[in-house]
């Protein structure tokens, strides 16, 4: 059941069931010379809405882009100070907590947005103490399931790096089989090196992968990716709900 695809008078009806809801969170980035910008949102998107109808839950509007600032370097990435992201959090948060919506599963899948997350979640409970029930967040990052790990794992071994993942490629080319690019790519990989400013970010890392091999990417291993991530992060939301 999708938010935006909903009336008032059926979420209305919805709060009288249940007062969960997944919110998809994920980032407008560089993903390498063939990943899609918007990847960490369409892959949380996707997995959200698989997520949604195996447990019957209201999935609220994808927060596409996130805190993203050490990929500016690169042509299209569009990025949210932590600041900024904390904000737009408390305040997408406290209008569906005065809707009557009491716990929030965000489905995540850019890791850069974690600790901003996690900053937002102690923000909006200070802000929310005076409301009369208690509000939870939880974030579960599709990325790091641990079924999603072990398949990438034996999917590409040490190739599936850290950043323009086969994994996550793989799940975009499932989902979008229309929009599968190829490029001729060096084998040798830059890892390793610490993160700092855009610029720095683009110097040690020029084709913006991090120790990535993205092009053993296919679409059928993308389906296994979603498969496992939304079965995992299915019975992590039923137990968050208790």
């Amino acid at each position: 059941m999708l938010l935006q695809l909903s009336t008032w008078p059926e979420v209305e009806s919805y709060l009288e069931r249940s007062r969960g809801i997944i919110i998809p969170i994920g980032s407008t980035e560089q993903h390498g010379p063939i990943g899609l910008i918007g990847t960490d949102a369409l892959c949380a998107e996707a997995i959200a809405k698989g997520v949604g109808e195996a447990v019957a839950a209201m999935v609220a509007p994808t927060l596409n882009v996130g805190m993203a600032l050490h990929h500016t370097a690169f042509p299209g990435t569009i990025s949210l100070r932590p600041s900024t992201l904390i904000a737009v959090v408390l305040d997408y948060v406290t209008c569906l907590a005065r809707s009557g919506f009491d716990r929030f599963f965000f489905i995540n899948g850019h890791g850069g947005n974690i600790a901003t997350l996690k900053a937002a979640f102690s923000e909006t409970y200070y802000h929310l103490e005076s409301i009369d029930r208690e509000v939870k967040c939880q974030v579960g990052n599709w990325f790091a399931c641990r079924s999603v790990y072990q398949l990438a794992k034996e999917l590409y071994g040490d190739k599936e790096g850290s950043h323009a993942t086969p994994s996550e490629v793989a799940l975009t080319w499932y989902l979008y089989p229309d929009f599968i690019k190829k490029a001729s790519m060096s084998e040798t990989v830059a890892s390793g090196y610490p993160i700092y400013g855009s610029r720095d970010f683009r110097e040690h890392y020029p084709d913006g992968r991090m120790g990535s091999s993205p092009d053993l990417a296919t679409p059928e291993h993308g389906r296994r990716f979603y498969e496992v991530a939304v079965k995992e992060l299915s019975e992590a939301y039923l137990q968050f709900m208790g």
